[in-house]
């Protein structure tokens, strides 16, 4: 029976620490970010039910051995009691610790860093506690310690930079120097870099950094540094007056002794001697209180002295009887007159040769332009001159040309009027030639007709009739693809025609050399008329006819050219010349 009421109890003591809760930290365990030096503070809030009461609060930190180390108490009627080293360093946030149980640490210390636990006591439901990891970190303390260098030493230590902090910080120079780096760790987060060259007077003031990163840091901390490097000076003589003349005033010397450090001791001296009568020295000036006389002339000399070396310079000073300043106006007024000079000619020349680039430009512009026209106009006339010669050949009886006709009203014309005088046809309708002529010498149309010749009126209608032929055939001649210009062979041109006394027609057919349009069985030839016993026109008639004849035959109502073992015929429809 007892033994049952314990295990209501444990039930009952079970369902309340379920429901009991933590507000701050949610889980059993959490860590914390802290800094040194600032403050820390260590939550630890639990919310307790309406039946329950927290009657105790324990902070504790846990040591490296294992054991605990108790910080603080506090009890609901006893009060709080604090423990050694934390007496004085720790307090409870709230008045009320038993409501919140939040534990301040006001400074931190890097010895703070641990686990620590708050331990809750509550009636009647036992004990509840939490653990936080505290991580202190300490923000590096930093440092760059510079060396003076001496320009000729060796290869030496520069500058060194040390920092400590936790965690450890990571240390970089910046500079544009070029040195070896050399980096060391030390105990408790310390860390060091040492950066070292061969010094030389030009790194004199050069930058040389120090750069500290830590994780507690937005940016890197720079620590600024310059390279410091002593050499001897460098002295020099300077002056402000280039024209030295018997009279000047104020003349000066200034002596810059230049060095790292600075020259601290500057002497002159005179190659004649002490220097002259009204002249100071004054550090690095040599003052003329007066006009210069020619016996200042002579070598001064300046000595700088500084911590690492001497420098010596010297100063020729040559005093003139009279200035130059007349003399030097002269020349360079004529040097300003020949340089305007020549570069007024210099503008003519470039000028001249615009002008005459220019007008090159536009004669040649010209000359092209007119070329073009002459080209276009030569072009448009070989073309009209092969449009006249393919025409002039034209195969189609529908479109024959003037030409042809005016050749065979000639040819017509002149078969009759052989007919009247020599009828050679046998067999002859004609009236004029009997009933039966000669077979060999009758002269038929291009009809297959005896041919009628008149005379009297009708001779001089033939005469005009001739001298209009000749100048349509002269006409056809030049404009027809079998003239000179045709580019054929002087054997098809009816240049002159030698009279031929054989009676009868040619057979064009044994003259007939390869292809072409020769004649067929049905086309006949024009016959070769014998020669005329009459006066010269009928002579000229005869030889026209006779080219013709011997030249050319009849078909199918067109009067074509005989082929011909060395002409070149044209198809006038497919080639234009």
């Amino acid at each position: 029976m007892l033994n049952g009421r314990w295990d209501v109890v444990r039930l009952v003591v079970f369902a309340v620490s379920v429901t009991a809760k933590f507000i701050e930290p949610s889980g059993p365990r959490s860590s914390l970010l802290s800094m040194a030096d600032a403050p820390t503070r260590l939550p630890c809030y639990y919310q307790a039910e309406s039946h329950e009461k927290v009657v105790q609060v324990t902070w504790s930190k846990l040591l490296k051995n294992g054991t605990k180390d108790h910080i603080i108490t506090v009890h609901f009627v006893d009060g709080h009691t604090a423990f050694g080293q934390y007496s004085n360093r720790v307090k409870m946030e709230s008045k009320d610790p038993m409501d919140n149980s939040a534990l301040l640490i006001p400074i931190t210390r890097q010895s703070d860093e641990g686990v620590y636990t708050c331990h809750i006591a509550t009636y009647p439901l036992g004990n509840f506690e939490r653990k936080i990891t505290l991580t202190v970190w300490k923000l590096p303390l930093s440092s760059v310690y510079p060396e003076v260098m001496v320009e000729g030493q060796s290869f030496r230590l520069a500058a060194a930079c040390r920092a400590a902090g936790h965690p450890r910080p990571r240390l970089t120079w910046d500079t544009d120097l070029t040195g070896r780096v050399d980096e060391r760790e030390g105990d408790e987060g310390s860390a060091s870099t040492y950066f070292l060259l061969h010094p030389l007077r030009s790194m004199n003031g050069k930058r040389l950094d120090c750069l500290v990163w830590h994780p507690g840091l937005e940016q890197p901390m720079r620590l600024k540094n310059t390279l410091e490097v002593h050499y001897p000076p460098d002295a020099s003589i300077t002056s402000k007056f280039d024209d030295l003349y018997v009279g000047l005033q104020d003349l000066e010397l200034t002596c810059v002794g230049g060095g790292n450090p600075a020259a601290d001791n500057i002497t002159w001296t005179w190659s004649g001697g002490d220097l002259p009568e009204g002249v100071t020295a004054s550090g690095g000036r040599l003052k003329f209180g007066r006009g210069l006389y020619l016996n200042d002339s002579g070598v001064y000399q300046c000595v700088a002295v500084n911590a690492v070396g001497v420098s010596k310079t010297e100063f020729l000073l040559t005093v003139a009887a009279k200035s130059r300043g007349i003399l030097i106006s002269a020349e360079n007024l004529y040097l300003i007159v020949f340089g305007s000079l020549a570069g007024a000619a210099v503008m003519v020349l470039i000028m001249i040769l615009l002008l005459v680039n220019r007008h090159h430009r536009r004669k040649n512009k010209r000359l092209e332009q007119e070329l073009n026209e002459k080209t276009i106009e030569i072009n448009s006339f070989s073309r009209q001159a092969s449009l006249r010669r393919l025409n002039s050949v034209s195969s189609d009886p529908r479109s024959e040309a003037e030409d042809y006709g005016m050749l065979r009203v000639d040819s017509r014309i002149k078969n009759s009027q052989i007919s009247m005088e020599r009828p050679i046809y046998k067999g002859s309708q004609s009236t004029l030639g009997g009933r039966w002529g000669h077979a060999d010498v009758v002269d038929v149309d291009e009809l297959g007709r005896p041919v009628v010749w008149g005379n009297g009126r009708e001779s001089l209608r033939v005469a005009d009739l001739d001298a209009e032929r000749r100048r349509r055939v002269e006409s056809y001649v030049k404009s027809s693809n079998m003239s000179l210009d045709s580019g054929l062979p002087s054997s098809l041109v009816p240049l002159k025609v030698q009279p031929d006394n054989s009676i009868g027609a040619r057979n064009p057919k044994q003259e007939l050399v390869g292809g072409g349009d020769s004649p067929s069985e049905g086309d006949w030839v024009l016959p070769a008329p014998p020669p005329p016993e009459g006066p010269d026109d009928s002579n000229s008639v005869y030889q026209l006819s006779e080219a013709l004849t011997n030249h050319f035959y009849y078909s199918n109502g067109l009067l074509r050219p005989l082929p011909h073992s060395k002409a070149i015929l044209l198809q006038p429809q497919s080639q234009v010349i």
